[in-house]
């Protein structure tokens, strides 16, 4: 029994390989009897799927924010976190997927907001992370960091990365910041080399929200998952808290975060007996 009536396809723009695996699965589930709506009309979709890397995942993850459409990723980039279904195993894997075979795996998204004299001048949602910095890679960014409207320092560094669990093992972890697996409810707060040691990353509750106020004459930039960004100025507010809204991801049967992360980071897979 096919569980998906409407299916949404996504491929990585300008990838003529991406291109042709979108076509060959148009062609598969129009053989099944499946609607394949076009992008424009996702959010009508009953499941998404996204051919390409992380970062077409994340950009679809954004787009579709608020529409609770669970996104399936086939991964045609280098690492694939989240695109974890091989382009080789893409059509028995989606017969599986259609027959109910998956595991939801819910995911927390942040919302970054960004506020100039007292108004809001940008909002957007975030999957992995939303990084402030400098912009122009010849200084350093200073700004004043709160949590819970609570004073916790100024930070001297090249920018501050606030992650959630998803995004722990992109950017953040490069920063030396921890892997936190994806049920737990925090948030990662990881500074960009510092100018002094002791500025150490720390993970704060999910509920917590986190405010980044740039002080005097630094200007920096707001990126939201590598993708969107935003160019803020000296005085200018970076409000980041859980959203309301969250994504789903479906993986195949027998998915396991803690083998993807053996696989991915090339850690041993052989238990000790």
């Amino acid at each position: 029994m096919t569980i998906f009536r409407t299916v949404a396809l996504f491929g990585k723009s300008g990838s003529a390989d991406a291109l042709a695996a979108v076509e060959l699965l148009r062609a598969h589930l129009h053989a099944r009897g499946i609607d394949v709506l076009a992008a424009a009309a996702a959010d009508q979709a009953d499941v998404a799927i996204v051919v390409g890397g992380d970062g077409t995942l994340l950009s679809v993850a954004r787009q579709l924010a608020g529409c609770d459409v669970p996104l399936v990723g086939i991964n045609q980039g280098r690492l694939g976190f989240m695109t974890d279904i091989a382009r080789a195993d893409m059509l028995p894997a989606l017969d599986r997927l259609l027959a109910g075979e998956f595991t939801p795996d819910r995911r927390m998204l942040l919302e970054a907001r960004v506020f100039r004299d007292g108004m809001e001048v940008f909002r957007t949602h975030a999957l992995n992370d939303v990084v402030v910095n400098k912009g122009d890679p010849g200084r350093m960014i200073e700004m004043e960091v709160r949590v819970d409207d609570e004073f916790l320092y100024v930070l001297r560094a090249d920018g501050m990365i606030v992650a959630t669990p998803t995004g722990s093992t992109a950017y953040a972890l490069a920063a030396n910041g921890p892997i936190l697996q994806p049920a737990v409810p925090g948030i990662a707060l990881v500074p960009l080399c510092a100018h002094a040691l002791t500025y150490r990353p720390i993970t704060i509750a999910d509920s917590s929200c986190v405010e980044l106020r740039l002080v005097q004459s630094y200007d920096g930039r707001v990126l939201c998952d590598g993708q969107a960004y935003f160019d803020a100025q000296a005085g200018d507010i970076v409000r980041i808290s859980r959203s309301a809204h969250a994504l789903t991801l479906l993986h195949p049967p027998g998915y396991s975060y803690f083998a993807m992360l053996r696989e991915k980071l090339h850690w041993s897979a052989t238990p000790y007996r």
